[in-house]
């Protein structure tokens, strides 16, 4: 099937051809089509299967032939998605199909100041992408009504929820009109996902794309096994090599990615990071130095990854091990884009052996291991019981450490309360 088949509005064709697009994948095959129909649709479906175009071009499509030249631009097209970065690049992808139509589109997000966003709105959108927390601010100081909305994506709703954003979204139910298409998309479908589904949707049709389970052969897959108290030093000894100039790093926590910016910086290595604590104008920044190459590495969790793509991308690198086998599909299909070559590099420490096993299983392939280096995995994973006295030594130097600060903080408080008699 090529996208010529679809039916879709010679404008949007000619877009994606300009995004050399030809031919459409699983989840645009199965989704558009439905879409055209005005069905609702319920989509399992990752990030990286080509769902942006899935619901966008087909949307477009309705508001290009719905559009009257005559009347005042509303909105009538409202897409959800959990993070900044997401929202970004979805509302870049609008502006991308919208290349030879009139459709506008805005994007909205937390973060940073309002006013080029309410500027935006107020000289009139017909699609806006917007974060939960923004839109519903936003809302509320009267700037967007959503009475208008004819279409409404919910992307990302496993995330959505991880992040804890089921009170903003359950608000916004509130205000859509009944009448409306509703499309509905996550990677995964708990019950509470499914539930949530149920209050959006009408009699959907649901699409179930297998998540990504084969990486692209332009990517080299290169593992090291070491212990975790090396894995900064092994880091350290991987970046001796200059060939590798830009490296996407991936940390499986906030502070992880912060700490590992910090060790970076001390050894003279230029390193930002991107996570859900940064505010807009960081993370934009972080992302905008990379591009330009005045940074060498950009560390980030899998959540802020999300939306990012940089052109010829070479390295990326796991510090930690997803436990998640998708996830790291996912991570390394940031580099060797576009038919480029790429590398992919893991540090594994021994309690994430087993992430790396199921992670070749899923790929159906070896990873090749680096045996020659300087800090070999010596140690070996804890068993049930291993794990159960570490975590509890783990909460008593907690409880104790706290314990001698809240002394401390008590002692110089009188201390100081006798200095002022």
């Amino acid at each position: 099937m090529k996208f010529e088949d679809l039916n879709l509005h010679p404008s949007l064709l000619k877009a994606v051809k300009d995004q050399n697009y030809t031919h459409p994948t699983a989840i645009q095959q199965q989704a558009i089509p439905l879409v055209l129909k005005k069905n609702d649709v319920l989509a399992s479906a990752q990030t990286g299967t080509g769902k942006t175009a899935a619901f966008a071009l087909p949307i477009l499509h309705h508001l290009i032939n719905e559009k009257d030249d005559n009347s005042k631009i509303k909105i009538r097209a409202l897409v959800v998605t959990p993070t900044r970065e997401l929202a970004i690049q979805i509302g870049e992808n609008f502006t991308d199909y919208s290349k030879y139509n009139t459709i506008k589109n805005t994007v909205i997000f937390g973060g940073v100041k309002q006013g080029a966003q309410t500027s935006a709105l107020n000289n009139g959108v017909d699609v806006l992408v917007a974060t939960p927390g923004r839109l519903l601010d936003l809302m509320g100081q009267g700037f967007i009504s959503l009475k208008d909305i004819g279409y409404f994506v919910l992307d990302e709703a496993d995330r959505m929820l991880d992040m804890g954003f089921i009170h903003d979204i359950k608000k916004l139910l509130e205000k859509l009109p009944e009448n409306r298409q509703s499309l509905f998309f996550s990677a995964t479908m708990p019950k509470n996902i499914v539930g949530l589904s149920s209050q959006i949707l009408k009699s959907p049709q649901r699409i179930s794309v297998s998540p990504v389970s084969s990486t692209a052969e332009t990517i080299k897959q290169f593992i090291y096994y070491t212990n975790k108290t090396d894995k900064k030093n092994l880091l350290l000894h991987i970046l001796k090599d200059k060939e590798i100039n830009q490296l996407l790093l991936f940390s499986r926590t906030k502070h992880g990615a912060d700490r590992i910016v910090r060790d970076l910086k001390k050894n003279n290595i230029e390193a930002a990071a991107i996570h859900g604590d940064k505010a807009q104008n960081q993370r934009q920044k972080a992302l905008q130095s990379f591009k330009d190459s005045k940074i060498r590495v950009l560390v980030a969790t899998d959540i802020a990854a999300r939306g990012i793509d940089i052109d010829k991308l070479s390295y990326v690198l796991n510090y930690d091990i997803p436990n998640e086998s998708e996830t790291y599909v996912h991570r390394i299909g940031r580099c060797g884009r576009a038919g480029e070559t790429g590398v992919s590099i893991s540090i594994c420490e021994p309690e994430e052996n087993e992430y790396a096993r199921d992670i070749e299983k899923l790929i159906n392939q070896k990873i090749e291991v680096i045996q020659n280096h300087p800090f070999p995995q010596t140690e070996k994973p804890m068993n049930t019981q291993q794990k159960k006295e570490f975590e509890k030594e783990k909460n008593r130097k907690k409880q104790e450490f706290f314990a001698n600060r809240n002394k401390k903080s008590g002692n110089k408080t009188h201390n100081s309360r006798n200095y002022r008699r």
